[in-house]
């Protein structure tokens, strides 16, 4: 079974820094995709960024020349540090990736897995 889980999340103040991690386990073969999007209330679900297995990243423009995506292959985590936060980037932030990975029948496939979520809250 493949599981992705959030961590870091919390309470900072307008102007400041944070970053959140996602950690991929379970019987893992291959991790290609992984992205972050985030969901405030009464609103939708948004992609923030996103990074390849190779490095190649994706930004909101919402989030460009604040926010930095990075993985570690070899740890199977993605993480997002946020800097200069502005009240408007309070949400629930989710990681999602497309996982190479078996259940356990132990057969290989591919999973489109989600977190759970990290709360992220900025004050002003």
């Amino acid at each position: 079974q493949v599981q992705l889980v959030e961590s870091g999340g919390g309470l900072v103040q307008a102007g400041g820094s944070l970053r959140i991690s996602c950690a991929a386990s379970g019987r893992i073969s291959r991790i290609n995709r992984m992205g972050w999007y985030r969901q405030a209330p009464g609103k939708q679900r948004e992609l923030v960024a996103t990074i390849t297995s190779g490095g190649t990243t994706t930004y909101a423009d919402s989030v460009k020349g604040r926010f930095t995506v990075s993985r570690d292959n070899a740890k199977n985590t993605m993480y997002l540090q946020m800097n200069s936060l502005k009240p408007e980037d309070t949400a629930v932030y989710h990681c999602n990736a497309e996982v190479l990975g078996s259940g356990v029948d132990a057969r290989y496939r591919w999973y489109d897995a989600w977190g759970q979520g990290t709360q992220v809250t900025v004050s002003s």
